[in-house]
């Protein structure tokens, strides 16, 4: 069993659906040593059935790292989270945010919103299963179920259960007419509502979520609630991490240069060539990591011109640094 360092929330990079595998967090861990990691979304039945170690499996340098779990059955959510907490993870998170259809389908994600009493359960089951922590991640609100009484209720319903930390994302979420994607920009985010959460439950870890793009506006949410969650914007612009460790959580070393990371980051790719056959499952992770800086456009081009080439190795992303000088 890996020991996990004790996660902060204060800075997060959140749980994304095909992009924060463990080939992305090792990379984003060279550039935040502080910053709580979250791995994709994975459902129960996944895990208990799809083979247990290709979804568990990471490395210790990643740590601190959450696992993101999708499931609505008690049962099936303590029986995956011990599994997660035998893996050495900091936290486990059930996802009851997530607006697909298949989500839906499957009886959770953010249609669980409108049963605070299963989620209840289910939190329950799973904190009288481990003694790490669990934690919750939802919207604001769910179609008509959106008034600031009605997600009082589902966190006063959960918190009583044994869920003290809550990811907010603020907005709410329009089951049916809007596509996932969607539903991360049209409806209106509320910065206002979880800041109030915070306010009327003072005791609870409230982590706000949803539309942060610089550590300026991060820094500005911080003096209202306990934690940022930040998304697309740490993928897209990987290197915005580089500074967390100073001004959000304080830190004195220095961060490495984008240079260095790829240095630090090049034996990994040859450990990962030993077994994967595609240089891509690392190598599209790291596209952003010149954003904005001169050359950045030559390394995105270089990269995913020659990344599919037969033989290609390290040595495609060594080449395209060529551009970044």
């Amino acid at each position: 069993m890996l020991t996990p360092n004790t996660p902060s929330h204060r800075f997060s990079v959140a749980p994304m659906l095909d992009w924060t595998n463990r080939h992305c967090r090792y990379f984003h861990r060279l550039i935040s040593k502080q910053a709580l990691l979250y791995t994709e979304m994975v459902t129960t039945g996944a895990l208990i059935h799809g083979g247990s170690h290709r979804f568990l499996h990471y490395s210790p340098i990643e740590n601190p790292v959450a696992f993101q779990l999708g499931g609505s059955n008690p049962k099936d959510l303590a029986l995956c989270a011990k599994m997660i907490e035998d893996y050495g993870y900091a936290e486990v998170n059930l996802n009851v945010g997530c607006p697909s259809d298949r989500v839906q389908n499957g009886r959770f994600g953010a249609c669980l919103m409108a049963d605070p009493q299963l989620v209840a359960d289910c939190v329950a089951s799973m904190s009288e299963a481990v003694s790490i922590p669990v934690t919750v991640k939802s919207r604001i609100g769910i179609d008509e179920q959106d008034s600031y009484p009605e997600l009082v209720h589902f966190v006063s319903t959960i918190s009583e259960a044994g869920c003290s930390t809550f990811i907010v994302h603020a907005r709410k979420a329009w089951l049916s007419g809007l596509s996932p994607k969607q539903n991360r920009d049209v409806p209106p985010l509320r910065y206002d509502v979880v800041y109030q959460l915070k306010k009327d439950f003072p005791d609870l870890t409230i982590i706000i979520n949803g539309g942060i793009t610089t550590l300026e506006q991060a820094e500005h949410h911080l003096t209202q609630v306990d934690g940022v969650m930040m998304g697309r914007e740490a993928y897209h612009n990987p290197y915005i991490l580089a500074d967390v460790d100073q001004r959000i959580f304080g830190a004195t070393h220095a961060a490495l240069s984008r240079s260095a990371v790829i240095e630090q980051l090049i034996p990994y790719i040859q450990e990962q060539l030993k077994t994967e056959a595609r240089l891509n499952s690392v190598s599209r992770h790291i596209l952003g990591l010149y954003h904005g800086e001169p050359g950045a456009r030559g390394w995105r081009r270089y990269i995913s011109e020659n990344v599919s080439r037969l033989g290609a190795d390290e040595q495609v992303i060594l080449e395209a640094l060529a551009y970044t000088r």
